[in-house]
């Protein structure tokens, strides 16, 4: 029983990694309708990496010890890296807003 995908043959594309992604500011044209921030689509990436991610460890946790071959293993622990990588910019995201909610109060 794996918990991991059966590793392809070909290499796959690169993921884009969420500091790579484009931000385009929304076109603000009369009578569109926009969609969400690029604030906000961030936000909601680094979300879904993180629920990747949890899911990940979840199924390895469940897995038995014995039960993963060597390429399975490499692929758990880029997992887990991407995993420490998100919450680790969600820890920073969620510092800065802190620092500038403090520093808008006190300006007050």
């Amino acid at each position: 029983m794996s918990i991991l995908p059966p590793l392809r043959e070909s290499t796959p594309a690169p993921r884009q990694s969420i500091e790579d992604a484009p931000l385009r500011p929304a076109s603000k044209s009369a009578g569109s309708v926009e969609g969400p921030s690029p604030f906000a689509q961030l936000v909601q990436r680094l979300g879904d990496e993180v629920t990747q991610g949890e899911a990940l460890v979840k199924g390895a946790l469940r897995a038995r010890s014995g039960s993963l071959g060597p390429a399975e293993l490499i692929a758990l622990q880029a997992g887990v890296y991407r995993y420490s990588e998100a919450i680790d910019l969600a820890a920073k995201l969620v510092d800065h807003a802190t620092t500038a909610v403090k520093t808008v109060l006190q300006g007050q």
